[in-house]
This record gives structure tokens, C-alpha cells and sequence, in this order.
């Protein structure tokens, strides 16, 4: 015990707390206060913002610790974090609420806990690990169709919950890590080759009115972006319709945050759910162009940062992380304010650290934890 703590305080003494990322610690702090605080405007029961600062509370521990535990031990424990992430996934299965049609989430001492949200985090784990394992023979069809395998296992849980948006995102950040981790362009094209007018073809299928592929609210979600003729569709897109007015009406400074303005779209209660996917509309409306704005700039310097430490790891496996992580956060980020300001179909993503959700909350924050690590040990570039 008393070596097992000598050496613990020795890996504390070798960090160059110099190289400790500041300006990631500042823009991230300022965008989950942001949050906070637009989430307390959002509804009128204060009991989403109580779990939110719970949520910022957990998160800010969960930083501490995985700031100072050593990324490389983290991912000793790959496989582990791996199948923990399937039986989580699994679990959800035979354990989990169904809410509006999908079994996503499992009740822990009256909190619900979403883990395909955790999965995100897992997977970056996992694969930088295993990049940083065979970097050497990526290009090889043996370890690509590992790579394949391993990462398809996880989706196809995830996307049966049904939870299309989250399985995208899982296919992007796969995509970030594949590309980091140095996939050859060769494979690359020849995967464009394949997959655009494949891409084509199912978005031909998907538009068709008996189509099987997706759900009846996904296809409703989709078709609602274009066709006012179908009336569910129609009340999904009608909801878009009332974000991009309530931006819009916020002008360049907002309507104020909890306000009891009778022109305000969300005193009205035109928006449903406003805590959690449409929480860039209540930006907009009630901080105006200046809050919509600040929330950009500060997700975008969030996610330069993780690529700036990302670039500066010193292997890859925190390269991996870095940008899987920022990858992540960016193409979140974009789809929840396309969907805001009906530039996009409607979807269920989060905004990141600025959405009402634990789970989202929390993984982002653990992995953020870790990007800090990787910072601490920052390899200069020649």
C-alpha cells in the first residue's frame, strides 16, 4: 500500500502542471454556467436546474480525478471499458424505460441515466487504445475488419433502442479516429466510392411512404423537414418553425432571461422539451444574436483546444482522444443549432454542456477530464 502511494505521488510529481490547459478550463466553465442559467429560464420547475448543477457538481470531481489518473492506465483497462459499455447497452434492453417509443434509459435512485451517451466516451477510449495498439498494420484487412466489428457491435445496440442520432454521431467520431489515427487514402476513397452512391440510394428509399428502414416517428422527423402535407410531420416541423421565430424575435440583445414577456414563443409554450434539444432557441430568444454567438464561439474554441492538445499528445492513443472527443463536441454542436434554426431535420441531439441531461453532461465532462491529462503530459513539436 504504502509503495502503491509513493508511486501514485511520484506520476503526480512528473506531470508539468505548466502544460495544465487554462483556456479550456475557462471556456468550459463559461459555457456550462451559460447553460445553468439558460436552463433556468427555460422552465418554470427549478428542479432541471438543481440536477444540472448536480450534473456540473459530479462532472467537476469526475475532472479532478481523471485530470491526475494517467491516460495510459485509463486505457490499460480497454477491453474492460469495452464490454462494461456492451452490458450497459444490453441492459438497457431488459431493464430500461421506454419513453415515447424508445428504450434508452435505465432509472438509477430516480435519476435516469442514458448509456448510449457514455458509449461516445467509451469508444474513443477503447479505439485509442487499439489504434495506439496496431498502428502499425491499420491498413491491413485484418485489423480494419477488427476495427469494424468491434465498432459495429456497439452501434447496431445503439441504433435498435431505436437512437439513430446518437448511432450518426458515433459514425462520425469513428470516422475522426480512423482519419487521425493515420487510415490510408486509398481506403478512404475507395470507402467514398462505395458509400456515396450508397448514401443515394437509401436516402431514395427512406423518402418512400411504405419504406421499413426507419421508425414511423424517425421517417416523420425526416419527411416533417419538407412535407407540410403529412400532418404528424407537419407538427414536428411545426415546432422548428417556432424556434427559428423565437431566435429570430430575440434580436441582438434577447428578450432577457426569465421573462414574463407575452410575445415570448416560449412563455407560450410553443416549444416542448425546450430544456433539452431546442435549449438554443431560449439562447436566442432571451440573449439574443450576443448569446446565440457566445455559445458558438465558446463550442468552437472548446473544440480547437481539444484538437490543439490533441495535436500535442504525446502518442496516439491521446491524439485519439483529443479529436475524437472534439470531433464529438463540434458535430453535436452543429446538428442541435441546425436543428434550432431549421437549417437540418429535426433530431434528439443535446447541446453540449449547454442541454438539461446527465448523462450527456457527465460523459462529456469525464472525457474532458482526460483530454486535461493529456494536456498535463504535452509533447513539444519539432
Amino acid at each position: 500500500m504504502v509503495a502503491l502511494l509513493t508511486k501514485i505521488k511520484e506520476k503526480l510529481k512528473s506531470y508539468n502542471y505548466r502544460h495544465l490547459n487554462l483556456r479550456l478550463f475557462i471556456w468550459l466553465y463559461a459555457l456550462l454556467i451559460l447553460g445553468l442559467n439558460v436552463i433556468a429560464s427555460a422552465t418554470k420547475y427549478d428542479h432541471f436546474e438543481k440536477k444540472q448543477l448536480l450534473g456540473i457538481v459530479l462532472g467537476s470531481i469526475a475532472i479532478i480525478v481523471l485530470t491526475l489518473i494517467d491516460y495510459h492506465f485509463v486505457l490499460k483497462f480497454y477491453w474492460l471499458i469495452y464490454f462494461f459499455n456492451l452490458a450497459l447497452l444490453v441492459g438497457v434492453k431488459f431493464v430500461g424505460e421506454n419513453v415515447k417509443g424508445a428504450q434508452r434509459w435505465v432509472n438509477v435512485a430516480g435519476i435516469q441515466i442514458q448509456p448510449s451517451e457514455f458509449t461516445k466516451l467509451f469508444l474513443v477510449l477503447f479505439f485509442a487504445k487499439l489504434m495506439l495498439k496496431y498502428k502499425d498494420k491499420l491498413n491491413t484487412v485484418k485489423i480494419l475488419s477488427l476495427f469494424v466489428i468491434t465498432f459495429a457491435i456497439p452501434l447496431l445496440l445503439v441504433y435498435k433502442q431505436p437512437d439513430l442520432s446518437t448511432s450518426i454521431v458515433l459514425v462520425i467520431s469513428f470516422c475522426v479516429i480512423m482519419y487521425v489515427g493515420g487510415i490510408s487514402y486509398k481506403i478512404i476513397a475507395a470507402a467514398f466510392a462505395v458509400a456515396v452512391p450508397a448514401a443515394i440510394v437509401l436516402v431514395y428509399l427512406l423518402l418512400q411512404p411504405n419504406q421499413k428502414i426507419l421508425d414511423n416517428y424517425q421517417y416523420n422527423r425526416l419527411v416533417g423537414f419538407y412535407d407540410e402535407d403529412n400532418e404528424i410531420a407537419a407538427k414536428i416541423n411545426y415546432q422548428q418553425i417556432n424556434s427559428e421565430m423565437a431566435i429570430g424575435s430575440g434580436g441582438l440583445w434577447g428578450k432577457g432571461l426569465n421573462n414574463d414577456r407575452e410575445d415570448s414563443v416560449k412563455n407560450g409554450n410553443y416549444i416542448s422539451e425546450a430544456q433539452t434539444d431546442f435549449i438554443f432557441t431560449i439562447v436566442g430568444e432571451e440573449l439574443g444574436f450576443a448569446g446565440t454567438m457566445s455559445v458558438i464561439c465558446l463550442i468552437a474554441l472548446i473544440t480547437f483546444e481539444c484538437f490543439y492538445v490533441g495535436v500535442h499528445a504525446p502518442d496516439m492513443g491521446g491524439r485519439i482522444i483529443c479529436c475524437g472527443l472534439g470531433g464529438i463536441i463540434a458535430f453535436q454542436s452543429f446538428v442541435n443549432i441546425g436543428v434550432a434554426t431549421r437549417l437540418l431535420p429535426n433530431t434528439g441531439l443535446p447541446l453540449p454542456f449547454v442541454s438539461y441531461g446527465l448523462s450527456s453532461l457527465l460523459s462529456l465532462m469525464a472525457g474532458m477530464g482526460v483530454v486535461f491529462n493529456v494536456g498535463l503530459q504535452h509533447k513539444k513539436l519539432l
